[in-house]
């Protein structure tokens, strides 16, 4: 969706509009062209709201602690005299120790005692960076858990290796691992395809598990969730002993493999999953598997083959968009909302993911004005209405799911504003949505690396 506000935004409401459930739509024929259907799915609250901010904790001021040790002092004073004998009107009798000295220290000591305690609130948040500056980046330890095969591709940088354990849960941060590869004298050289390696291992762990050959899994093949078509190809060839070419090739053969006919190439038709092959499996063999593998995500979901072009494109952009697993219903429904004339009138999806698809500038988390002013782009939703040309990804069960069953909600606006967490914001109104931009853009200025 949009991470900049549009420049003239087509929405008839500043306030908050319908629910926008199908059942309340009287233009809700997009869902019912998409699905068939008009169930809708409580998809609930975001899955994770900006945390409480702590307060402040403040020591008695400056001017007040001196008046408590003005207070203690003159408590200690000698007892008055008066002829000899002690005046009952003024102070303590003779031979008995005045309780207010004791008071003083106490009020001494209280004040003292919060200082210090101010004083180490105030010092926990340097302390803490310096603490972990002097530990080093998050990392795990020992040889991890659950059982989990990662694919690496032919011309990744350490980076990109560091990035790809991170995201599969491998390794506990991208720079435990990326900081040990830099370390390494010469550079460790990773072959390309699948490793069967394990969650939470250290990074020490997972660099030594790729590098031993044993780990290297034949003719097996990881294809994530939101991987594009062209990536996906790739994978084949290198975890199986079929040349790219021949995939290339194969791949060109669209008609063969009994995709819609709208479909002009494989995009939005190859399940992400795991796949173990036979050696000498054909190139389009191969590829068969992994359409034949989406056909039945889709029969097992209940969609149509007339349906299916709509639902798969539907989607594959909401597999690029959200974040959360619990947002991608919302992220439907907001698109929906979109296509829903009464609601947003343009029919304008303006999705940064469609634009950058047609672009290759997968990499970065935004676009810029020409970008999104090129009517020559066909995947550009921010001048062209309605949905995408094609699919810009190949999406998993969830994603299908979400297409099907948008939760409820007057939602038309969304921001991921945390690009590590994934954390989105929902509005129904620009208003609203300006502020949860806002937010975001604070979030880039100290993330330059997302662009």
């Amino acid at each position: 969706m949009s991470h900049t506000p549009p420049e003239s935004v087509d929405s008839p409401n500043e306030g908050t509009p319908g629910d926008g459930s199908p059942r309340d739509d009287p233009a809700g024929g997009w869902e019912e062209l998409l699905t068939g259907a008009t169930e809708t799915h409580q998809g609930g609250e975001a899955g994770s709201a900006a945390g409480s901010t702590p307060g402040t904790a403040s020591g008695a001021a400056a001017g007040e602690t001196g008046g408590s040790r003005r207070a203690a002092r003159a408590s200690r004073g000698r007892v008055p005299r008066s002829g000899g004998r002690a005046d009952p009107s003024n102070g303590p009798r003779p031979g008995i120790r005045s309780r207010r000295g004791a008071w003083g220290c106490v009020s001494v000591l209280l004040v003292f005692v919060l200082l210090l305690a101010a004083g180490a609130f105030a010092l926990q948040g340097p302390l803490s960076q310096l603490y972990a500056s002097t530990q080093g980046p998050p990392d795990y330890e020992g040889s991890g858990g659950k059982k989990l095969v990662v694919m690496i591709h032919d011309g990744d940088t350490g980076g990109d290796v560091a990035g790809t354990l991170a995201e599969a849960g491998v390794v506990k941060s991208y720079e435990a691992f990326y900081k040990l590869l830099l370390a390494k004298s010469p550079a460790p050289v990773f072959q390309p395809g699948a490793y069967q390696l394990a969650a939470k291992m250290s990074a020490r762990s997972a660099l030594d598990a790729l590098l031993d050959k044993k780990n290297k899994l034949e003719q097996t093949v990881v294809i994530p969730e939101g991987t594009t078509a062209a990536v996906a190809l790739e994978s084949l060839a290198e975890g199986t002993d079929v040349p790219l070419a021949d995939i290339e090739a194969a791949a060109k053969s669209v008609a063969s493999f009994g995709l819609p006919a709208e479909a002009t190439s494989l995009e939005g038709f190859l399940f992400p999953a795991t796949y173990n092959f036979t050696p000498g499996v054909t190139a389009h063999d191969a590829i068969k598997t992994l359409v034949d593998r989406q056909f039945k995500a889709l029969d097992d979901a209940g969609v149509s083959e007339d349906k299916r072009w709509t639902t798969i494109t539907m989607a594959a952009l909401i597999q690029r968009e959200a974040g959360l697993r619990e947002d991608y219903f919302k992220v439907s429904r907001v698109f929906y909302n979109r296509l829903n004339p009464q609601l947003w009138p343009s029919g304008l999806l303006q999705s940064d993911a469609t634009v950058t698809y047609r672009t290759g500038n997968t990499d970065v988390a935004t676009t810029t004005d020409a970008e999104r002013a090129d009517a020559s782009n066909p995947y550009n939703t921010y001048v062209h209405p309605g949905l995408p040309a094609g699919p810009i990804s190949n999406p998993g069960d969830l994603a299908i799911d979400a297409a099907l069953h948008p939760a409820d909600g007057p939602w038309l606006y969304f921001v991921s504003w945390n690009l590590d967490t994934g954390e989105t914001i929902f509005s129904s109104t620009l208003k609203d949505h300006e502020v949860a931009v806002a937010k975001w853009l604070a979030w880039m200025k100290d993330h330059p690396e997302y662009g």
